[in-house]
C-alpha cells in the first residue's frame, strides 16, 4: 500500500506536463513505471523508519540496515512486476490518474487484507496414548501441549549417529554407534527430547525400495529414548543436498573450491544436470547443490514424489507412537536457483504434500517445518506462505544460530542479527503463522561460546520456548568435523584414541539448567540459572503434575504459591520436582 500511495503521488505530479502534451506516449508509460520504482524506494524508507520506532530499534547489531535492505528488495520487486500498471494508467486521460490509482489501491487493499488475514487450520487430533508411555503432544495455537493441556517445553540435543554421512577416509568412521547408553546419559542431564537425524539416502537407497533394516534402527532408537523418558523428533537430515563430493580431477572455477560430500538425498535422486560440485563460501552453496534443489522443488523426474512417499512410510511406522513428538520434514532446505520468495512458495508446497502423506498414513503427531538454510546463515529469511497447509498440528522450527555460524561472522562483520533479536524475529514469524516456535538447532559460538550460550539460554527462557543443541556426539570422521584431533560434540571424542571424554562442564551446566518440563495451564514467565529458577503460570482448572527439572546432587529448596502436593525425586544428575497447581501459581527453586 505504501508503494501504491507513493507511486500515486509521483504520478499525480506528472499531470502538468501531460496536460501540456509535451511527452510522447512511450515516455509517459516508462515514466509511470519509474514513478512506481521511486515510490518503492520511498515506501521502503518509510517502512524502515516506522519499523525502527515500533519494534526493530537499535540493539548492537545491523538489523535496522538489514531490515531496510529486505524492504527495498521486496518493494522494488513489487514495483518492477506491477509498476507498468501506473504507466498504463498515465496513458489514460491525465485527470483519470487519481481515480485509476485509487481504484488500484482499493483492490490491492482488499487482496492484501484477504491474503494476510488469519489462517484457519484444521484442529489437531491427539494421538492415542500407549500405557506407561509418554503423553502425546499437540499444537494449541502458539503452544505445545500434552493430552492434559499442560504447556510442554522440549529441551535436549541433536543426535546425528544414524545420519548417512560421506566418509572421507574409510579408516575414520563418520558416525559413532548409537546405543541405549547414549539416551541414558542424555536423560541424566534432565533433557526430555532428542532430534534424531535420519537420511533419505539410507531409507530409500534404491528408487522405490525402502531399507527395512534402517527403519528398524530408527525404531530401536525411538524405543530406547522412550524407555528413559525422552521424546523423539525424527529429522530428515541433509547438508549440501547429498553425500557426493567434488569428483576426482574436476577443476573448480575461480571463487569456488573442491568440497567434501555431506549427507542427504540418494544418488538416484540427485539431478544436478552436470553442474559443478564446487562450493562457494561453504558446503551449502554449490552449482550442483543449487540445481539439485531446484529440480527437487519442481519435482523433476518425480523426485519430490519419492520423498513425500518416504514420509508416508515413516508415518506408517511411527504414527501410533506418542513417544515420537513429531517429524521435521527437511533440515535446512536449500534455496535452489530461484528468488527467495519463490523458493518459500515451492518449499511450502512440498511441506503441504509431506504433511498430507503423514496424515494419510495415520500419523497425527506434530510436524516441524523450517525456513530455508538462509535463516541459519543470516538469522533471518522469508518464511513459507501462511496458508501452505490447513493442518493445525505444526511447529515453526528455525535454527537460531545468530552470532554463530552466520555469514556476518565468517566475513568479520558486526552481527546482522544479534542473539536476542534472532529470537524476536523467529517469534514474530511464528506468531504470524499462528504456530508454536521451537529452535531445531543452535550452538557453535567459537571463542566466546560460554558468554554467547549464556545469553542464548537467558533469551530462550524469556521467550519460554524449547530447542535442541547441536550436537550430542560428532565422530572424528564426520565431514562437518573435518577429521581433526577432537570430535567436536557435546561429548567430545579424542581422535587419537577414539575414546569419548566428559562433557564440557561449563556448557553442560548452562544446557542442563533448571526448567519446567510441563506446566499446568499456561507458562507465563521463566528465569533460570543453574539450580536457581523462578516460574509463574496460570490456568482455569487444577492440573497435575507440574514437572520441573533441577540439576545438582542435593535435593533443591522449593518455595511456591498455589502449588500443592510438592514432591522431589532423584533423576540422573539432578532431581524432578512435581506438584499440582490451581489457577495462578508461582514456584522457585534453589
Amino acid at each position: 500500500m505504501l508503494v501504491l500511495a507513493a507511486s500515486t503521488l509521483l504520478a499525480g505530479g506528472l499531470r502538468r506536463p501531460l496536460d501540456a502534451g509535451s511527452m510522447p506516449r512511450s515516455a509517459i508509460f516508462l515514466d509511470g513505471w519509474f514513478a512506481a520504482l521511486v515510490g518503492a524506494v520511498i515506501a521502503a524508507v518509510i517502512g524502515a523508519v516506522v519499523g525502527l520506532v515500533t519494534g526493530d530499534g537499535f540493539g548492537g547489531d545491523l538489523w535496522p540496515l538489514m531490515a531496510l535492505y529486505v524492504r527495498l528488495a521486496d518493494m522494488l520487486a513489487f514495483a518492477v512486476c506491477f509498476g507498468w500498471i501506473v504507466g498504463l494508467a498515465l496513458l489514460l486521460r491525465p485527470r483519470r490518474v487519481w481515480v485509476v490509482a485509487a481504484a488500484i489501491g482499493a483492490v490491492a487493499l482488499v487482496v492484501v487484507g484477504t491474503l494476510s488475514g488469519p489462517v484457519v487450520r484444521d484442529a489437531a487430533t491427539a494421538v492415542p496414548a500407549k500405557a506407561d508411555r509418554l503423553a502425546p503432544l499437540t499444537a494449541d495455537g502458539i503452544r505445545i501441549v500434552d493430552d492434559a493441556g499442560r504447556d510442554v517445553l522440549l529441551r535436549g540435543v541433536n543426535v546425528n549417529q544414524l545420519v548417512d554421512f560421506y566418509a572421507k577416509r574409510a579408516e575414520v568412521p563418520s558416525t559413532t554407534p548409537l546405543t541405549a547408553a547414549d539416551f541414558n546419559q542424555i536423560a541424566s542431564y534432565g533433557f526430555n527430547v532428542v532430534r534424531l537425524g535420519i537420511s533419505w539416502s539410507a531409507l530409500e537407497p534404491t528408487r522405490g525400495q525402502y531399507d527395512e533394516d534402517y527403519v528398524r534402527q530408527i525404531r530401536t532408537a525411538v524405543d530406547q529414548a522412550a524407555d528413559v523418558g525422552l521424546y523423539t523428533v525424527i529429522d530428515m537430515h541433509q547438508d549440501g543436498w547429498s553425500a557426493a563430493p567434488t569428483p576426482e580431477g574436476e577443476n573448480c572455477r575461480p571463487g569456488t573450491e573442491p568440497m567434501w560430500g555431506y549427507d542427504g538425498a540418494p544418488a538416484w535422486a540427485t539431478v544436478d544436470d552436470g553442474a559443478p560440485r564446487c562450493q562457494f563460501t561453504g558446503r551449502d552453496i554449490s552449482p550442483a547443490g543449487d540445481r539439485a534443489f531446484e529440480n527437487f522443488y519442481h519435482n523433476t523426474d518425480g523426485i519430490q514424489d519419492h520423498l513425500v512417499r518416504a514420509w508416508g512410510r515413516i508415518g506408517e511406522e511411527f504414527g501410533n507412537d506418542p513417544a515420537v513428538a513429531g517429524f521435521d520434514l527437511l533440515n535446512e532446505p536449500g534455496f535452489g536457483e530461484s528468488a527467495p520468495v519463490t523458493t518459500t512458495v515451492l518449499l511450502g508446497r512440498f511441506y503441504g504434500r509431506a504433511i498430507d502423506a503423514l496424515r494419510d498414513a495415520g500419523a497425527r503427531q506434530l510436524v516441524f517445518f523450517e525456513p530455508s538454510l538462509l535463516w541459519s546463515g543470516m538469522a533471518f529469511e522469508a518464511t513459507v506462505p501462511a496458508d501452505f497447509t490447513r493442518d493445525g498440528n505444526i511447529v515453526f522450527a528455525p535454527h537460531l544460530y545468530a552470532e554463530s555460524i552466520t555469514m556476518d561472522r565468517s566475513l568479520g562483520l558486526p552481527p546482522f542479527v544479534g542473539i536476542e533479536r534472532g529470537f524476536e524475529l523467529a517469534a514474530r514469524a511464528a506468531e504470524r503463522l499462528g504456530v508454536p516456535l521451537w529452535s531445531g538447532e543452535y550452538g557453535y559460538w567459537g571463542d566466546d561460546r560460554i558468554g554467547r550460550l549464556a545469553r542464548y539460554a537467558a533469551t530462550e527462557d524469556e521467550f519460554r520456548i524449547g530447542g535442541v543443541y547441536w550436537v550430542w556426539k560428532q565422530s572424528c570422521g564426520d565431514p562437518q568435523n573435518g577429521i581433526g584431533p577432537i570430535g567436536d560434540g557435546l561429548i567430545p571424542q579424542d581422535c587419537a584414541t577414539g575414546e569419548f571424554r566428559a562433557p564440557d562442564r561449563e556448557v553442560i551446566d548452562i544446557l542442563s539448567r533448571a526448567y519446567p518440563r510441563r506446566t499446568p495451564g499456561r507458562l507465563e514467565s521463566l528465569t533460570s540459572q543453574g539450580r536457581t529458577m523462578s516460574i509463574t503460570g496460570s490456568g482455569d482448572q487444577q492440573g497435575c503434575e507440574l514437572e520441573v527439572w533441577v540439576p545438582g546432587a542435593g535435593a533443591p529448596k522449593i518455595s511456591s504459591t498455589g502449588v500443592t502436593d510438592v514432591r522431589v525425586r532423584a533423576l540422573g544428575t539432578g532431581h524432578l520436582v512435581t506438584g499440582c497447581a490451581t489457577g495462578g501459581f508461582e514456584l522457585a527453586t534453589s
